[in-house]
């Protein structure tokens, strides 16, 4: 590992950043509306900062800014699965932001910073970095569930969430201090030399402090226990948020918790192993069967979330090479399975109004042939159903679980695969088996049409070709695990 002063490494969080600043310039100084323009801007700053974590991000894990900042091929690899995620979110949102007159240059300046603070969330090398980032990350969001601010439902949102997330915060914060109290350091590369020299028997208080920076992180990933914000943030909030929330956020929340689970913690395994054990157990249990009674569709997909996060967890579990692997292959396949299912809940617009109940999506088949079978390849994929995407994800952090000795984990796993099958077959029936309703406006967008439609061919055809992905996920995986290699 190399470690200097040099920014090139921070260069895309500093590219984003700045365009974020520009576009606040602009839409001030601009007298007419700025929405096309800055969310264009935007994701034109969202593309280039991918192409500048893949160029720079090649070779040797490289420390900066003192060893707080990190870039090695685990930051590459999500950074550009979030990037890719706000990115397409944001081409999602300009239509509906417009058909709602919502259009406000602040929501893509938004975006931006949130997804800076995502970026540094995933390169921390440090709890100060990592503080920073998910702060920057949380304020931006809290602002952006309560975007459509003329409505109840999305102040709600705004408010239970920042409740709640600062209550988190207080949680992280103090497991952090605990942490630092009973180690003396703040670093990632510190504190695994602590803990390898406790040779697996650290102290009480690090335990203590352990469990509440998992408690903190779960909450940033929506897993049970600590999922009560999530159905109604994702129900209360303009659709384009929610799908901003469904993916960005959640992409790099996972990955920080994999990188400080098996980076600093990684010696204490055998004590954070049963929290997290319990957290998947809880996850799959909730997600599989809250599910079922929901008529909202974002509600549904809220508690799908839930669940999705439990499988994830169960690849944590693992602690393994083969587990971190199988977190970053699943999250891949989850943003494609979610873009696309978002797309088609913002195409589900009749005379003007947006629709969010279950039932209108009845008869679809008939009604729009082709929004229909790309929902119904994305349930399956969900589902877990093979030769599907979503079956191989699964398949990968059971199989991780199987190989790490924890069968319960991953039988369980398979049975709450089944049970929330239902709910995404029931999808299925209601667009292809009930009476057609009146259908859809025409006029969805061809964005959307375009991210339905390749969101549908990536789960189809990921069986012929897993291989780029595979090979990736396995190298972003084995840097945390420098002795394996």
């Amino acid at each position: 590992m190399t470690e200097s002063f040099d920014l090139v490494p921070v260069l895309p969080e500093l590219l984003v950043v700045l365009a974020a600043m520009a576009l606040l310039m602009l839409g001030v100084f601009r007298k007419s509306d700025s929405t096309a323009p800055a969310t264009s801007l935007a994701v034109a700053a969202l593309v280039a900062a991918m192409l500048l974590v893949w160029a720079v991000g090649g070779g040797d894990r490289q420390a900066v800014l003192g060893g707080l900042f990190v870039l090695d091929p685990f930051a590459v690899f999500t950074k550009l699965l979030l990037l890719a995620a706000s990115a397409v979110t944001t081409i999602m949102s300009l239509s509906y932001l417009q058909k709602e007159r919502l259009g406000r240059f602040e929501y893509p300046v938004l975006v931006l910073l949130a997804t800076t603070g995502m970026m540094m969330m995933v390169s921390a090398n440090d709890f100060l970095a990592l503080y920073l980032g998910l702060e920057l990350q949380s304020l931006s969001l809290y602002v952006l569930a309560a975007y459509h601010r003329d409505t109840a439902r999305a102040t709600e949102a705004g408010l239970k969430y920042y409740v709640l997330g600062s209550l988190a915060s207080g949680m992280l914060l103090y497991g952090m201090s605990l942490v630092y109290g009973f180690s003396g350091t703040t670093s990632f590369d510190g504190l695994a030399r602590v803990f390898g020299e406790h040779g697996g028997h650290p102290h009480m208080g690090l335990i203590a402090g352990l469990v509440f920076v998992l408690a903190g992180l779960a909450f940033k990933i929506s897993a049970a226990p600590f999922h009560m914000w999530t159905p109604d943030v994702y129900e209360g909030a303009p659709t384009p948020v929610t799908s901003f929330f469904a993916v960005a956020p959640k992409i790099a929340a996972m990955a920080l918790l994999v990188r400080v689970m098996m980076g600093p913690f990684g010696d204490m395994a055998d004590q954070w192993r049963q929290v997290v054990t319990f957290i998947a157990l809880l996850s799959m249990f909730i997600g599989s069967f809250a599910a079922i009674a929901q008529s909202n569709i974002k509600r549904l997909m809220a508690y799908s979330s839930i669940g999705h996060v439990g499988f994830m967890l169960v690849g944590v579990a693992a602690g393994s090479v083969d587990g971190a692997q199988g977190v970053l292959v699943y999250l891949a396949i989850y943003l494609t399975m979610n873009l696309g299912v978002f797309a088609v809940i913002l195409s589900m617009r009749q005379k003007g109004r947006l629709l969010e109940s279950i039932g209108d999506l009845a008869g679809l088949a008939k009604t729009n042939p082709g929004m229909a079978c790309a929902m119904m390849v994305l349930m399956f994929s969900m589902a877990g159903i093979p030769p599907l995407a979503g079956f191989w994800g699964k398949l990968y952090v059971f199989k991780a679980a199987v190989d790490a000795g924890l069968y319960t984990l991953a039988v369980v796993g398979v049975l709450a695969s089944v049970v929330s099958g239902y709910y995404y077959l029931r999808i299925i029936k209601i667009m292809y088996f009930d009476e057609a309703a009146d259908g859809f406006d025409r006029a969805g967008g061809r964005a959307l049409g375009v991210v339905m439609a390749v969101a549908s061919v990536v789960n189809l055809v990921f069986i012929a070709v897993p291989g780029p992905l595979l090979t990736g996920a396995k190298a972003a995986a084995a840097v945390l695990f420098p002795a394996a290699g």
